[in-house]
């Protein structure tokens, strides 16, 4: 995935009028996850309950390197729109990377992590917001016809 393609479409969803800020940080941060085959995200609206942020954003990782690749994206995507990494909480081996952009919080995992850590749980009662399908690497769709033995050769 080169970075112009990247760009372009952080560039679509930050100008998209549908995400208001800070939201549109958040699902920008959470189409790079998904991008970079990030599993079970997930964007929560704290805006009520904390003093934190206004959205957190979480997603899990199979391995390390791929959780760090996946926040050096986000901090470079985000620091574009004027939005720097204000905190960076983990490191290259950490099983739970926290990426602090003010407005919103990004909790990376390792897939074995999350559940010892149980974020999830903690914000059951906050809203979540949709993540749309193209968000993702791949669509169930595109699986159906990438399958498909006609035109194989």
């Amino acid at each position: 995935m080169s970075n112009e393609f990247v760009s372009k479409e952080i560039d679509k969803i930050m100008n998209n009028k549908k995400y208001d800020f800070p939201l549109n940080l958040a699902m920008s941060a959470a189409w790079v996850l998904g991008n970079l085959k990030g599993i079970n995200l997930k964007v929560h609206d704290v805006s009520k309950v904390s003093s934190l942020g206004d959205f957190y954003v979480i997603a899990s990782a199979t391995n390390p390197t791929q959780a760090q690749s996946m926040a050096n994206e986000i901090q470079h995507q985000l620091e574009r729109f004027d939005a720097p990494c204000r905190s960076l909480e983990g490191t290259k081996t950490s099983d739970w990377l926290l990426l602090d952009h003010g407005d919103i919080l990004i909790h990376i995992f390792l897939d074995t992590t999350r559940e010892i850590f149980d974020l999830d749980t903690l914000l059951q009662d906050s809203p979540t917001v949709e993540i749309p399908n193209e968000f993702y690497h791949s669509h169930p769709e595109d699986e159906v016809e990438k399958s498909s033995d006609e035109n194989y050769f």
